[in-house]
């Protein structure tokens, strides 16, 4: 069978049918979407419609803020007596959206007022030392952080004792140390109450907006929804209404330079949605603060010139290739080294590399996390640097950040959280972190073989899928953070039209078929998975997302696969009687029944080709796991069915390449064998060597019969057989030819070559998936 990539958990409570039927009545939604919204939680009429409820009162009294009063009075202040001020910003897209949301409603109000956002690489993340030092000299007279800030004690502090006073806005971590601002405005200030501390950089940044411009800007929802969504905070409570309007915002069209934005990323006119941002806005967004100046991406979004605005967002989209680019090929090298003997035994990964672009580090960390389930620390420095500098990233079971922490003085740089680290360390030091990531990993009891899990919220047969479905369950959104996209399982009558789709065939396109109707589905970068599912169309489930799809102005429901399983183990049929390279470029362990086909195509093997050679007995200790191939065809059907009830695979090609075919040759009757037999006697010494062809032509008999007889009379010794040269035994022991051993075994050949070579296909596969079931079948008994 072919296993599924996650840890599919199915809700843990069953739902009630009558609850559902009742909210689904009172909020005038499908069943379906009922069934989901009780699964998060939402198990009543007031709270389902209370969180299905999107009105301007979700959003909270930005005076609950912690320092708001302050912060306001002070920035006012400085608006009246024409005082120099400065926001300064972060790289990645909460920071930018928060740096211009900031910085247009002090332009607004008539504020002196500039931004600054650093550099990743000369100025590293939140306050700092030196840019402060350059502000005051400048005679900046007010800072104002967005996205940062709370955790930058040194610089601020410095900052307040010369003269400048800074108003910090944030939403990171509270340390325990707070730095000697003006104000803090954070949502999670210690003994502050308001009532929803999820609010990302960009969100606090709206809050001190609405208070100094003393409404809602809705001007600025379209920057919110991008921040919000781009920094993966929580997309309940206010968050949802923001992100919502935020949406509609943008759809709208307003902003000159989010709407050159779009046009490059082939989003222009469209009704843009939170994956649109997630997987299209955000990552450009981002990319210019990872491998260029994040100030562009502020002025872009500031911008009213139609022209300028074309021409930034042509440079970031082009700037995001290369940031792709760049991932593609840092990961290429960096998996490499993953899968090293030495790193395939570690429960944890710390990779090194030289003049590795340091912006997208913790990007390929990512990817190398998702490919090997291993914490996985990514590092990088020229040759001639004493440090490595790199990032982090882990998995639910293990808090990186302690993992580290507990020996802060191996860094000469290190911060993080439980699931990200940034860190600079000594080359010297590279080997003691490694021991203590693994030492880390032991203490966790870390199982880097643990798939990891997949929440689904409902499981649906195929004819409950519909346009009007799918468009109630969109209330439900918008889907991220703490409130994900519902995932359903899906388990079909059978799977038909399935085929390869893209340049290079890696996805997969199917139709998951009901008893009423079939849906159209997609998985990508599944392509491979083709020959599996057409050999078990009827035993395919998939977990995925339902979605609408339009083309050729028809609307039809799609489903979106994350996930898939065959629960019965695929038979492919891919029988031969030629045996080439290509056969032998697929990931798997190729079996093989005779040593000599082994060593015939050997030579012609790659180095990491996994075999088995079996003896003609196919004795083999341990069950073999995995996809597996069968080279060639076993000569005994009874000894193959009896191996074959002991083996494990995920899936199962038979290509049974057979050489010398005994089934189409056949047994010689008793007129061939008397006419061979009294050949010899008349000749007693035959040179098969250069007298076979004549010999043939003698007997008008077939090589292969002549041969296999030749055989049969040496087992019985009624001749021998010495240097090509075949001599008569007289008076040999009368014997019947059905007691030599090449008799009985082409006997054998002959019935297992029927039922392996030429069978119908569909029957061949079925027998063969009994013989698989046989050993499970016999455990449950």
């Amino acid at each position: 069978m072919l296993k599924s990539k996650y840890n599919w958990q199915m809700p843990k409570k069953q739902i009630d049918s009558k609850k559902v039927t009742e909210i689904a009545q009172a909020c005038d939604l499908s069943e379906v979407a009922a069934t989901v919204l009780i699964g998060r939680g939402y198990d009543t009429v007031e709270k389902a419609t209370q969180f299905l409820k999107l009105d301007p009162e979700m959003i909270h009294d930005p005076f609950l803020l912690h320092d708001m009063q302050k912060a306001v009075d002070r920035i006012q202040a400085a608006i009246v007596a024409n005082e120099k001020i400065v926001v300064y910003g972060d790289y990645d897209a909460d920071g930018v959206t928060s740096t211009t949301i900031m910085f247009e409603t002090l332009n607004e109000l008539g504020a002196d007022v500039d931004y600054f956002v650093p550099d990743r690489f000369k100025d590293g993340y939140g306050p700092n030392m030196a840019e402060y030092q350059q502000f005051i000299e400048n005679g900046v007279q007010l800072m104002i952080t967005v996205d940062n800030g709370v955790a930058g004690n040194e610089p601020i502090n410095y900052a307040v004792t010369h003269g400048m006073d800074v108003i910090v806005t944030d939403h990171h971590e509270m340390p325990k140390e707070l730095p000697n601002a003006t104000a803090i405005v954070h949502p999670r200030y210690p003994g502050s109450h308001y009532p929803f501390s999820d609010l990302s950089g960009v969100g606090v940044a709206f809050k001190v907006a609405s208070v100094l411009l003393d409404e809602v800007p809705e001007e600025f929802l379209d920057l919110v929804a991008i921040g919000t969504i781009g920094d993966l905070v929580s997309l309940t409570d206010e968050n949802r209404f923001l992100v919502t309007s935020g949406l509609k915002v943008m759809s709208e069209g307003q902003r000159v330079g989010l709407n050159a934005l779009l046009k490059v990323c082939g989003l222009e006119g469209q009704e843009i949605n939170e994956q649109d941002i997630g997987f299209t806005i955000a990552p450009r967004l981002n990319a210019v603060g990872r491998i260029g100046n994040a100030g562009e991406a502020v002025e872009l979004l500031t911008t009213f010139d139609d022209e300028k605005a074309d021409q930034i967002a042509k440079h970031i989209d082009s700037v995001n290739e290369q940031r792709k680019q760049l991932v593609s090929d840092i990961y290429d090298e960096a998996v490499v080294q993953a899968q090293t003997p030495e790193n395939v035994a570690r429960k944890t990964l710390v990779i090194t590399g030289t003049d590795w672009h340091q912006g997208v580090l913790g990007i390929v960390a990512s990817r190398l996390v998702e490919a090997t389930g291993k914490p996985t620390i990514v590092l990088s420095a020229a040759e001639t640097e004493p440090n490595f500098k790199g990032s982090g990233r882990s998995v639910e079971a293990l808090n990186l950040f302690e993992a580290l922490n507990s020996q802060r003085d191996l860094y000469v740089n290190f911060g993080g959280h439980h699931m990200a680290v940034g860190l600079t360390i000594a080359k010297a030091n590279v080997e003691a972190l490694r021991q203590l990531l693994e030492k880390s990993a032991d203490g966790a009891q870390l199982n880097p073989n643990q798939i990891a899990p997949l929440a689904i919220d409902e499981t649906l047969k195929v004819d409950q899928i519909s346009l009007q479905v799918i468009q109630d369950l969109q209330h439900l959104g918008p889907f991220g953070t703490d409130n994900p996209i519902p995932e359903f399982e899906i388990d079909p009558e059978q799977v038909v039209n399935a085929k390869q789709i893209g340049a290079d065939k890696s996805h997969l396109k199917f139709q998951l078929a009901g008893k009423k109707q079939q849906i159209d589905t997609i998985a990508f970068q599944q392509g491979a998975l083709l020959p599996f599912i057409q050999a078990v169309p009827d035993h395919v489930k998939v977990v995925g997302t339902l979605e609408s799809n339009t083309w050729r102005n028809q609307t039809k429901p799609q489903v979106m696969v994350k996930d898939l399983l065959i629960d019965a183990i695929p038979v492919i049929d891919k029988r031969t009687t030629h045996l080439s390279l290509q056969l032998f470029s697929e990931p798997a362990t190729y079996v093989f029944f005779h040593k000599i086909t082994y060593k015939r195509v050997k030579p012609y093997l790659a180095a990491d080709v996994k075999t088995v050679v079996l003896d003609g007995n196919m004795q083999n200790d341990t069950s073999l796991t995995g996809n597996l191939t069968l080279v060639d065809c076993p000569d005994s059907i009874s000894k193959f069915t009896n191996w074959l009830s002991d083996q494990e695979p995920d899936s199962l090609t038979v290509y049974f390449y057979q050489k010398n075919n005994a089934y189409l040759d056949g047994m010689p009757n008793r007129e061939q064998s008397g006419k061979v037999f009294k050949f010899f006697v008349n000749h007693p010494v035959i040179d098969l060597k250069t007298q076979l062809p004549d010999v043939i032509k003698h007997l008008h008999i077939t090589q292969s019969v002549l041969v296999f007889l030749i055989q049969v009379f040496s087992e019985l010794k009624f001749v021998k057989i010495e240097n090509g040269r075949v001599s008569y035994i007289q008076n040999p022991t009368p014997q019947k030819l059905t007691e030599a051993p090449a008799y009985k075994l082409r006997e054998e050949q002959i019935k297992t070559q029927e039922k392996l070579l030429y069978s119908k296909s569909a029957t061949l596969k079925t027998w063969i998936q009994e013989q698989l079931a046989d050993k499970n079948e016999g455990v449950a008994d």
